[in-house]
C-alpha cells in the first residue's frame, strides 16, 4: 500500500464518505465575510468531525491549528491559479498556471493536492494548455505520494443551463479521471448519477453559494449524496453559519445518512 492508498483511507474513513471545509477563497477573492482573519477562523470553527480542509499552500503555513492537534483533518491545498475563479474581476477566459509545487505543499504540510481543470475555454490551444498544467502538477504529487483532487470548474457556470451544465461536467469529470485524478470535487448536476455512472474516481460535490438557511444546506448535502457523491465540499455554507462548528456536525451526520431534519434538530441548529 503506498502513500496515495494510505492517505486516500484516512479521508474516506470507515464510512467511505467525507466532509471537506473550503476555505480557499482568498487565494482568488482576498479575504470575504467569516474568512478575514484565517488562522483564527480555522482554529476556533473547524470542528473535529471534519475530514479535511481545503485552502491555499500559503494560508497553510499560517494556520497551525486545527492541523496540528493530534486526529485534526487533512490539509488539502490548491497548486494552480485559473483567473476565472477571480469572480470580482470579471476574468472569463480560464488561464491557468502553476501556483505551488506539489514539494512546497508538502513542506508546508500538506496531505493531499487539489488541481482544477477547465475546458471547453474557447480555445483548442487553451484547453491542451490547461490540460498539461494539471498534468504536470499531477506528476508531482504522484511521485510524493500525495493524492490528486482534480477539480472540475467549468469556465462560466452560471451562463449554462442546467442541461448544459450537466453535460459538461459529466465529460470534465470522465477526463479527469482518465488523467489520473484520484478523487474529483465538481457541480451537482440535475442527471448526477449519471455523471457518478461514467466517473470511476470518487466525486466531492461542492456547496457553491451560500443557502439562506441551514436546513437547506443540509438538503443540498442529502441529495448530493443520494445522487452518488462520496461527500461534500463546503465552503461559505459551513463557515459563514452562526455557529460553524454545531452545523458541521449536523453536515457529517447528514453526510453518513441521516435525515436532515433529524441532523439539524439534533445538533439544535438555528438561523
Amino acid at each position: 500500500m503506498g502513500g496515495r492508498e494510505i492517505r486516500m483511507r484516512r479521508l474516506f474513513g470507515e464510512s467511505g464518505r467525507a466532509v471537506v471545509i473550503a476555505v480557499d477563497h482568498g487565494f482568488f477573492d482576498g479575504p470575504i465575510e467569516g474568512m478575514e482573519n484565517l488562522p483564527d477562523i480555522l482554529a476556533r470553527s473547524v470542528d473535529p468531525c471534519v475530514d479535511a480542509v481545503l485552502l491555499s499552500p500559503g494560508m497553510l503555513g499560517r494556520c497551525p491549528m486545527p492541523f496540528s492537534r493530534r486526529g485534526g483533518p487533512m490539509a488539502i491545498v490548491r497548486l494552480n491559479w485559473a483567473t476565472h475563479y477571480c469572480f470580482g474581476w470579471g476574468y472569463r477566459e480560464a488561464e491557468t498556471e502553476k501556483a505551488f509545487s506539489a514539494e512546497e505543499a508538502v513542506a508546508l504540510g500538506a496531505d493531499a493536492v487539489l488541481i482544477s481543470l477547465t475546458l471547453r475555454t474557447g480555445s483548442e490551444a487553451r484547453d491542451a494548455r490547461n490540460v498539461a498544467v494539471f498534468r504536470n502538477l499531477g506528476r508531482e504529487a504522484e511521485k510524493l505520494g500525495l493524492p490528486v483532487v482534480g477539480e472540475y470548474f467549468p469556465r462560466r457556470p452560471n451562463d449554462l443551463s442546467p442541461k448544459e451544465l450537466h453535460e459538461e461536467v459529466k465529460t470534465g469529470c470522465r477526463v479527469l479521471a482518465e488523467l489520473g485524478a484520484d478523487l474529483i470535487k465538481t457541480y451537482h448536476t440535475i442527471e448526477f448519477r449519471e455523471v457518478v455512472g461514467g466517473c470511476p474516481a470518487p466525486i466531492l460535490c461542492l456547496g457553491a453559494e451560500k443557502t439562506a438557511a441551514q436546513i437547506e444546506a443540509l438538503k443540498l448535502a442529502s441529495r448530493q449524496v443520494a445522487d452518488g457523491a462520496r461527500g461534500v465540499v463546503f465552503g461559505r455554507n459551513a463557515i459563514q453559519r452562526p455557529d460553524p462548528p454545531r452545523f458541521q456536525r449536523a453536515l457529517a451526520d447528514v453526510v453518513r445518512g441521516e435525515l436532515p431534519e433529524k441532523a439539524a434538530a439534533k445538533h439544535g441548529l438555528r438561523d
